[in-house]
């Protein structure tokens, strides 16, 4: 018997029910729920979010949402020791953390720990912005595959704050970042995970629900909820919070470079992308009990799983 208590780690790509899954669990366990999203922790991003609707957090205590403002920057590091208080607060009071979410990079902090990598150098991203300005991201990108083709093949030829980041590290440290991800020690839980992870069995079924969600999100006042968070703070497109799939999109439409039927295929376009992304992390991570997302029966299979988990 393990000495540790069990936390549950439910793990899937955007638009494949984890909420949903979550408050089922929650209907018949114990548990807390600990948001693992890179852009639910900023206040005023509810709608391009999907954050959990008032009556969901009411009813089940839900952790690290609304923590910073969309000016601030959240990283991998800081996430995990949020993660580990709240966990270390839920047990105490006699109950289950769920970590429910779709940033497998802050899965990975949580699980496996956090390399040794060096913080951001303004000099160098200023370099490598002005080389994209010239060259464009998928020339960087090709750049990185060189250097670090492991890295570039998850990452979209686009997406410039991944491989900037990875390319900084390289000209940092002389050493691909895939290397020293590899190379980082396996941190101690206070827990026992119980990883739970939601892959589609139909792939076009996933993409219809993203651009059926993307939809819900513009009919919500996604732009509208934008607008009024450039009068609230003071924002540019460089924050990691306007990065976010969606709010991207929608910054873009609102300084006039497309009109709303390219904000809706452009949105689901990168929420693609995204799930993509998320999918490929989810294949090659060990350890997890793999479940179809569109499957009828999921809520009672996975809590089915969870049982003798939960009791050993």
């Amino acid at each position: 018997m393990s000495p540790r208590p069990p936390a549950i780690l439910l793990m899937g790509p955007t638009a494949s029910g984890k909420s949903a899954l979550a408050m089922a669990i929650a209907a018949r366990l114990p548990v807390e729920i600990v948001s693992v999203d890179s852009a639910q922790v900023y206040r005023g991003m509810d709608v391009g979010t999907a954050k959990p609707p008032a009556a969901d957090r009411a009813a089940v205590p839900h952790h690290l949402i609304d923590i910073i403002d969309p000016t601030e920057a959240y990283s991998a590091a800081r996430f995990r020791a949020d993660a580990l208080a709240a966990a270390g607060a839920i047990t105490a009071r006699g109950r289950i953390p769920l970590f429910a979410g779709g940033t497998m990079l802050y899965f990975r902090a949580l699980a496996r720990g956090l390399a040794d990598l060096p913080a951001a150098d303004a000099a160098v991203r200023a370099e490598l912005d002005a080389e994209a300005a010239r060259r464009g991201w998928p020339a960087l990108h090709a750049a990185l595959a060189r250097v670090d083709p492991q890295t570039a093949a998850r990452l979209e030829p686009n997406d410039a704050q991944r491989i900037q980041r990875a390319l900084e590290v390289h000209r940092l440290t002389g050493e691909p970042m895939s290397r020293l991800l590899a190379a980082a020690r396996e941190a101690a839980l206070p827990f026992t995970p119980v990883q739970i992870a939601l892959l589609p069995g139909d792939r076009a079924a996933l993409h219809r629900r993203i651009g059926e969600r993307f939809d819900a999100m513009l009919a919500a006042g996604l732009v509208e909820e934008l607008a009024a968070l450039r009068e609230r703070f003071t924002l540019h497109a460089g924050l990691p919070a306007m990065r976010a799939v969606g709010y991207r999109q929608a910054w873009e439409h609102l300084a006039g470079e497309y009109g709303r039927d390219e904000l809706r295929s452009r949105g689901v376009f990168a929420t693609r992308q995204l799930a993509k992304r998320q999918l490929t992390w989810l294949r090659s991570w060990p350890g997890a009990t793999r479940f179809d997302c569109f499957d009828p029966d999921l809520a009672a299979k996975v809590l089915a799983a969870l049982a003798p988990r939960l009791d050993a």
